[in-house]
């Protein structure tokens, strides 16, 4: 690969954490820990601070929150920069390279606050006992939305591409 197609990648994680900042920035200053209806109860813009991880999960200590998954975090991005620089496949190039922008987003913010700033707050139909989902915010969009490519690729693409080459 050469160094021009792996920058290109890298802008992916820098767009993801760009527009990831810039719309954390903008909730810490005009929102302040409020709840904004978009689309009446289905869709609200909430403020929340998470010293956790995924699903508010997480230790009592904030602090040790902070050190233990800015740890994690190095660790995920270290093997994902790896990940990314081994594979062959441009869909998981760019999986990769979504999954990098949006550990890198939260991380910043854990290093910045000690917590993650999230906002998206969506009604979920009272499935699974849960009648909202998890606010979130866009890098953790941009990861779940690299693991749904890299799920549908696994599944879908990658072993027709594996049973072309086997037969040839």
């Amino acid at each position: 690969m050469t160094e021009q197609k792996r920058f290109n990648y890298l802008i992916i994680s820098a767009l993801v954490i760009l527009v990831d900042q810039i719309t954390k920035l903008l909730v810490r200053k005009y929102m302040l820990h409020q709840s904004i209806p978009v689309i009446g109860d289905f869709f609200r813009l909430t403020h929340v601070e998470n010293p956790g991880i995924a699903f508010g999960l997480g230790f009592e200590s904030n602090a040790f929150n902070r050190i233990f998954f800015s740890i994690i975090t190095f660790f995920v991005i270290f093997v994902i920069l790896i990940l990314l620089k081994k594979s062959n496949s441009h869909i998981e190039k760019i999986a990769f390279s979504l999954i990098l922008g949006g550990g890198l987003g939260n991380l910043i913010d854990r290093i910045a606050f000690g917590s993650i700033t999230d906002f998206f707050d969506v009604y979920f139909f009272n499935i699974f006992g849960l009648e909202r989902w998890p606010i979130f915010n866009i890098a953790d969009s941009a990861s779940v939305v690299a693991i749904f490519i890299l799920l549908i690729y696994v599944f879908f693409f990658e072993p027709r591409q594996s049973k072309k080459q086997h037969i040839v």
